[in-house]
């Protein structure tokens, strides 16, 4: 039987720790210096979403606007039943 400790992983490394510090660190002067900038920005993100979304969503799922072009496999109304 081997009872060699394991060593460390990184985050529990000297290494991880200055990483994980500096990390905060950074982070703080982001929110900080830079927050107003960020936030002026939003407003022009949500223009942007709305034609990405369009574009990237798609219109694949419903089958065009034609009522009477069904996707494969639907059954067409029973006779009588009402359009909407």
């Amino acid at each position: 039987m081997d009872d060699h400790p394991a060593p460390p992983t990184l985050w529990r490394s000297p290494l991880g720790i200055f990483m994980l510090l500096a990390g905060a660190v950074g982070l703080y002067y982001l929110l900080t210096e830079h927050l107003a900038h960020a936030a002026q920005a939003v407003p022009y993100l949500f223009l942007l979403a709305c034609p990405l979304m369009h574009m990237f969503h798609g219109h694949h799922g419903h089958g065009g606007h034609d009522p009477d072009r069904r996707p494969s496999g639907e059954q067409p109304p029973a006779e009588g039943a009402e359009r909407r």
